[in-house]
């Protein structure tokens, strides 16, 4: 019985796989209104970008953190106690008025005493929300009104005068700046004023929930 060849055909090939197309996503750059984007700035060593003059010199830029900075001076002598013994009085003034400090609009300072073989230094560091002279316009001014002294009082060079002569308490401070090269920011350029807005907002809101419970 004669047989038929069935012809032999070539196996389908499956269609080649759709290439994906790459999702363009777009790049948010972050800005000094954007809180929620953390925030990283390198500094030039001078401590700013460009130079412009200020009320007393060269004006520091705003950061992440916003404005700072860290000063860092020789202890007269035979001081380190006194210079303790003033963070004490600080200590004591802001439990006996808490606002006692408000008017530098403040986020934080920290002091530090340090020997590294030239002496005792202190660094007095501070992160606040006014730019750098109008800070220290504020504190003298602040220092003034209180009659408190001031424990820059035990560092070497300190004006005598401090209390009526501002250039040469800028001097002193800008002369013994050390500028930061790198700030970082967990929610950059919010101030101290908008922080406590935001916590008094949720203390608020919890409080309406526990009503509604």
């Amino acid at each position: 019985m004669a047989t038929t060849a069935i012809p032999q055909t070539e196996p389908r090939k499956a269609p080649p796989a759709a290439t994906a197309k790459p999702v363009e996503t777009e790049v948010q750059v972050p800005t000094e209104t954007d809180w929620s984007t953390p925030q990283a700035l390198a500094i030039p060593k001078e401590g700013y970008f460009k130079l412009e003059k200020g009320r007393y010199g060269p004006i520091y830029p705003r950061t992440p953190a916003n404005y700072g900075f860290s000063v860092i001076a020789k202890v007269i002598p035979g001081h380190e106690q006194q210079v303790r013994d003033y963070g004490k009085t600080i200590e004591e003034a802001v439990k006996g008025a808490p606002n006692v400090l408000a008017p530098l609009r403040l986020h934080y300072l920290r002091w530090v005493l340090f020997d590294v073989g030239s002496g005792l230094h202190f660094m007095y560091q501070g992160i606040f929300d006014t730019d750098f002279d109008k800070y220290l316009e504020d504190a003298v001014a602040l220092f003034n009104a209180t009659g408190v002294t001031t424990v820059f009082t035990h560092l070497e060079g300190w004006p005598e005068d401090w209390r009526t002569n501002m250039p040469a308490v800028i001097e002193f401070f800008r002369s013994h700046q050390a500028p930061s090269f790198l700030e970082y920011g967990e929610y950059p350029y919010v101030t101290a004023d908008e922080i406590k807005k935001a916590l008094k907002l949720k203390e608020t809101f919890s409080s309406m929930l526990d009503l509604m419970q």
